[in-house]
């Protein structure tokens, strides 16, 4: 009896738990499986209950479970309309009940003054009548933050401040204590042994922290520097022999009170190679590779030097290129020999075939035409591929003037004998409405106007209305050039002119000059250039001082000057705008008495040179110039007709200070012999390169000797002249300002000397 009530026992029990189980899968299947009878939106203001519907993917009639609400649950917040959303079901019915996110009535910046509010604004993504989100203010407060490290404030904090308004509205304000610029405490170095830290420190780009660094960036910490950095020191290595140079790490420390960085560079030098043999190994058909032994300036036994092996390539390259090999590949091939510490170098040059100029596609000119930039191209189409004919052609577009960018670069033709040159440029202004303000130590204080078109209906030609008022000086000028006249290299060209000119000062004179002249010009070869001037001019030597040396009485009153001259140049110039090497020569003559009162001929012939001393950056320029000039028939030079020196030809001396003088007036007389040369340097001085300040240090010589007329008062030496001096010029935005102070250090005793020179133009 006992082991069936037991039993019946089990028995229900098991019973009652399989009961359990069937009425709680139901309540589970029903919970998981229902449908849909009615959706109610509750809490939605801005947004429309039917938005809300169109979100949320569920309709009614759908049979929805636990997995499909989280889905629609997940599609609410990703519109980012709402703050928070519960969506509840109720016999049938789907309560979706949603708090919106307000909308941003206005955004603000406080407490900043380095960086600007537009600046700010324009790196957020929150904007005004937009919906407000954390994660959007997240995502902004980054973007600022990284605003302020690019500019060294690591120490910058941002706090953004909710305002709420009514209608669900709210200002966003983002608090902003810049703090100080986070700069480079200290650059450490690990591992090096060849090298102090001092000449490591000199070759980074990134600089430690200095009083006289108030101009510069250079001197805070930009992760982007810091990666340069490492690069700069693995060429300086590699330039110094160093082939197994390695950077292990570039690490940073931020001290804690966040206002300096420390650097930490630990390298491993390596040792130190030489040159071993050096061969070349070429797969070009038909072309003797010993010609390019000309381009290999590193000998065997020398230190190897990296920099010297990317030279030679450029110069293979380019000899390459002019022997039409366009895409030829020139690899370095180094074996090295740990034991002699030494490097085998062969350069081996691949495979290609001679190529010619398939076609010149030229893009980015909108104004200017195509044939102004065709015509500057020392190739075309058809033509043998020459890489340096292509490199000069490039810097005579960048000569032009009328581009802001000039990119030429080659690419693969229809086949591989075929290349083609594509031409990209960016147009800049080219017309000027100028008004100028300034001062010359020449003129006094001057003021001019000038409207000028250097590509005159994007033709090329050139347009010039300009006048200049000054206190010794009233100059109106009116010219128009064509440079390629009748579709040839031919330039031609017409000026109109008018000058009064105060030199009372000088020779107790003023002149009045008024007249004309035609241009002609045209190349004799790519550096070589002849051009032809015809000059019609009235001159009026005018308000003759009573006290004037009476040479200069003699000659008062009109003269018509009917002269041609010629000018004969050589230009190789790197750049005509602004050179740093090559040399510039010209040769002129003229010739007066066609017509006219003046009978005389002149010449004058000149060159100057640059030369880059420092990569460059130092250029020393040297001038040099003579000049003659004699009447003919019974004719004497006049004074409106000899040469001047002093002012701008010979610093340290004033305009017209050197050569034949009255003794008994000082008046000039100016001089029909003359000599002038220059020794320039022209040098950094630390500044950023884009503000183009420099410094320069000089020294001019030179003499001006012999006039017509004889006397015991004419004071007249051909003694040379010599000062030397400092300089410092800027290119800036309001134009170009140079400041000079020179010393004679060789002159004669009635000589009118000065020790400071000055001019200062602008544009407004």
């Amino acid at each position: 009896m006992h082991l069936n009530n037991s039993f019946f026992k089990s028995i229900s029990f098991a019973l009652s738990i399989m009961l359990s189980v069937v009425v709680l899968s139901g309540q589970v299947y029903g919970q998981a499986q229902q449908v849909v009878q009615e959706i109610r939106v509750n809490g939605a203001q801005r947004v429309e209950p039917s938005t809300v519907l169109n979100y949320l993917g569920v309709q009614v009639g759908d049979s929805v479970d636990q997995a499909s609400l989280n889905e629609a649950l997940k599609k609410l917040y990703n519109t980012g309309l709402f703050a928070d959303i519960g969506l509840k079901q109720d016999r049938g019915v789907l309560f979706v009940d949603v708090a919106e996110n307000p909308v941003i009535n206005e955004i603000a910046f406080e407490g900043n003054t380095k960086i600007k509010d537009a600046e700010l604004a324009a790196e957020i993504s929150s904007r005004s009548r937009q919906v407000f989100t954390k994660t959007k203010v997240q995502n902004d407060l980054s973007r600022i933050y990284e605003v302020y490290r690019r500019s060294g404030r690591f120490a910058a904090t941002v706090d953004p401040k909710i305002i709420r308004l009514d209608q669900n509205r709210v200002n966003l304000v983002f608090e902003v204590n810049e703090g100080g610029v986070t700069k480079i405490k200290g650059i450490k170095f690990v591992g090096n042994s060849t090298f102090s830290g001092d000449q490591l420190r000199s070759e980074l780009a990134t600089k430690e922290d200095r009083w006289y660094r108030f101009y510069a960036s250079d001197d805070r910490y930009d992760p982007d520097r810091l990666e340069y950095d490492k690069e700069l020191l693995r060429r300086f290595y590699l330039k110094e022999g160093y082939a197994d140079f390695e950077v292990i790490a570039a690490n940073t420390e931020l001290a804690k009170n966040q206002d300096n960085f420390f650097l930490t560079f630990t390298v491993n030098e390596g040792p130190r190679y030489k040159i071993g043999d050096i061969a070349i190994n070429s797969e070009l058909r038909g072309f003797d590779s010993e010609v390019l032994r000309k381009d290999i300036e590193m000998k065997k036994g020398t230190w190897y030097d990296n920099t010297e092996i990317q030279n030679t390539i450029d110069r293979m390259t380019d000899t390459l290129g002019d022997a039409q090999y366009a895409f030829v590949n020139v690899r370095p091939k180094l074996d090295r020999n740990p034991d002699s510490k030494t490097i085998n170098l062969t350069y081996e040059i691949g495979e290609s075939p001679r190529v010619f100029v398939e076609r010149i596609n030229v893009t980015g000119n909108v104004r200017t035409i195509d044939k102004v930039i065709r015509r500057e191209f020392l190739l075309v189409e058809g033509d043998p591929f020459n890489r340096s004919k292509l490199a000069r052609s490039e810097q005579r577009l960048r000569d032009l003037g009328f581009f802001e960018v000039v990119s030429v670069k080659t690419a693969a033709g229809s086949a591989p004998d075929k290349v083609v040159v594509n031409v990209d440029v960016v147009e800049q202004s080219t017309g000027e409405l100028s008004v100028g303000a300034g001062f010359s130590t020449n003129d006094g204080p001057l003021g001019d106007l000038s409207i000028r078109e250097k590509n005159f209906l994007g033709k090329g030609q050139d347009l010039l209305f300009s006048t200049t008022v000054a206190g010794e000086r009233t100059q109106f000028n009116a010219s128009f050039t064509e440079p390629y006249f009748l579709n040839r290299d031919l330039s031609a060209g017409i000026d109109a002119f008018h000058s009064t000119q105060d030199l009372q000062d000088e020779s107790s004179f003023d002149r009045t000059q008024t007249g004309g002249a035609l241009r002609m010009g045209y190349p004799l070869s790519e550096k070589w250039r002849q051009s032809w001037r015809y000059r019609f001019e009235q001159t009026d030597i005018q308000d003759v001082a009573s006290d004037a040396s009476r040479f200069i009485l003699d000659q008062e009153g009109k003269r018509s000057t009917s002269a041609i001259s010629q000018r004969l140049t050589f230009d190789d110039r790197d750049s005509k705008l602004f050179p740093t090497e090559g040399l510039h020569s010209w040769l002129d003559v003229e010739g007066a008495g066609v017509g006219g009162d003046a009978r005389y001929v002149s010449g004058k012939l000149g060159s100057n040179y640059y030369i880059p001393v420092y990569k460059k950056a130092v250029i020393l320029n040297i001038l040099g110039e003579v000049g003659g000039i004699g009447g003919w028939g019974d004719e004497d030079v006049e004074i409106n007709e000899r040469f001047y020196l002093g002012g701008t030809t010979l610093r340290g001396f004033e305009r017209a200070g050197v050569g034949p003088r009255d003794g008994l007036t000082t008046d000039s007389l100016g001089g029909n012999f003359f000599y002038r040369g220059t020794a320039e340097f022209s040098f950094p001085i630390g500044l950023p390169e884009e503000l183009g300040v420099l410094g320069h240090t000089f020294t001019d010589f030179g003499s001006l000797w012999e006039v017509d007329e004889t006397g015991t008062n004419i004071l007249d030496e051909n003694s040379i002249r010599a000062a030397a001096g400092i300089g410092l010029s800027w290119r800036s935005p309001l134009g170009p300002i140079r400041f000079d102070y020179a010393q004679p250090y060789a002159d004669e005793e009635f000589d009118e000397t000065e020790s400071f020179r000055f001019s200062f133009g602008t544009r407004f």
